[in-house]
């Protein structure tokens, strides 16, 4: 009952929102789908609104927070930011008293305590407001959860590095992205240190930081224009191969869904 549990409920430019836990409560890393979709996808691995201790935000976009003000205002399910991404979320979906009351603002690199669980936010680079990820420690285990980010900097590296469970962006193909439907601005932004993380850069950075402590790898929030969960997998795990890391052996190396759920992970 008290192992770790992840689950991608969605991871991708139509929303986020992923479930750490175990079976009877946990936390919920972002809320960028509908309030319906998130019950019932708790629903489906026997939880509730009332089993979520909080809401960790990484960052102010709409595909992260679409579902804050009725998870707030009609759930009050406590929501944990930074307080430039929670003043920013406050502006952008017109919270009142009871948002900025409720609010649980947190700091980089200051672990916040709730139960058994240990999250610590960490810096990553990119263009929304204080952006952050997540490193969850629960009795030995480390999960760690990085998107939306156009490189990885030296902050970032130290928790990416040391997790045991990783979900890291691999938001696009180069060749996808340079040929595809989107106009060169955008292009350079998603291509920019705060924009997104390339299957290669996701790849290239997973194999030159290996360590056999790694049992999943979950590449999340890949782009529906400019990316494929097969040339995902693909790049990734050469890039991998090149260093003498086999996916299916000394990792397991998963593709998130955009607007599926993952199957639930229950990690020994």
């Amino acid at each position: 009952m008290d192992k770790l549990r992840f689950i991608s409920f969605a991871s991708g430019s139509s929303g986020n929102c992923f479930f750490v836990g175990n079976a009877t409560q946990g936390i919920l890393i972002d809320a960028g789908i509908g309030i319906r979709t998130m019950k019932k996808r708790l629903k489906e691995i026997g939880l509730e609104f009332s089993d979520i201790l909080g809401v960790f935000i990484t960052h102010d976009h709409f595909d992260h927070i679409k579902s804050v003000k009725p998870l707030v205002d009609k759930l009050l399910i406590p929501i944990y930011g930074t307080k430039e991404t929670l003043s920013s979320i406050a502006q952008l979906q017109q919270l009142g008293s009871q948002f900025i009351a409720g609010q649980k603002i947190i700091s980089k690199e200051e672990p916040v305590s709730i139960g058994d669980w240990k999250i610590t936010a960490f810096e990553v680079s990119h263009d929304g407001t204080d952006n952050v990820g997540y490193s969850v420690e629960y009795k030995g285990h480390t999960f760690t959860l990085a998107t939306d980010l156009g490189y990885v900097c030296e902050n970032s590296a130290r928790y990416i590095s040391d997790a045991d469970y990783l979900v890291l962006e691999a938001n696009y193909d180069e060749e996808m992205l340079a040929n595809g439907p989107y106009p060169y601005m955008l292009q350079e932004r998603i291509r920019s240190n705060t924009g997104h993380l390339s299957n290669s850069d996701a790849g290239r950075f997973l194999a030159d930081n290996y360590s056999d402590k790694l049992k999943y790898i979950y590449l999340c929030h890949l782009s529906h224009s400019n990316n494929l969960p097969e040339l995902a997998y693909c790049t990734v795990s050469e890039l991998l191969a090149d260093k003498g890391i086999i996916a299916g052996k000394d990792v397991e190396l998963v593709t998130l869904e955009r607007t599926s759920p993952s199957k639930l992970y229950v990690f020994e």
